[in-house]
């Protein structure tokens, strides 16, 4: 099993301000969780890579109830789901505007006690 090469920044999940993916080296395939293998074809050569955090929203809910105490401070939020133009979709935070289709980038934002990326619509 080859080990997959880390980008220069980590990603949310680990503290820092990235979306980070994995592209599979023998078949191109690219998705949102890690693995230790290819969700398409099973290969273990994988490399991680730093998203530009843009793309096009695939669909909204708007959270009144949230499920903890902590979500409840920062409530009501809205949750997207991106098609981001690497290839992947993912989960995350969003402007309480935003539609089906709309042109997103991210910024990160706290919540709870970490940062997550929080989509708004593009001026472009």
């Amino acid at each position: 099993m080859t080990a997959a090469t880390e980008p220069a920044n980590p990603g949310w999940t680990e503290g820092g301000a990235a979306i980070v993916f994995q592209r599979c080296n023998a078949c191109g395939a690219k998705q949102y969780f890690r693995r230790a293998f290819c969700h398409a074809c099973g290969s273990t050569e994988l490399s991680v890579l730093s998203a530009e955090g843009t793309g096009t929203v695939y669909a909204v809910s708007h959270v009144t109830r949230a499920p903890t105490p902590e979500a409840r401070a920062h409530g009501p939020y809205t949750i997207v789901l991106v098609d981001a133009d690497e290839g992947f979709r993912l989960m995350a935070h969003g402007a309480h505007d935003l539609a089906i289709g709309d042109r997103v980038s991210a910024t990160f934002n706290r919540f709870i006690d970490g940062l997550v990326p929080y989509f708004e619509r593009t001026t472009s």
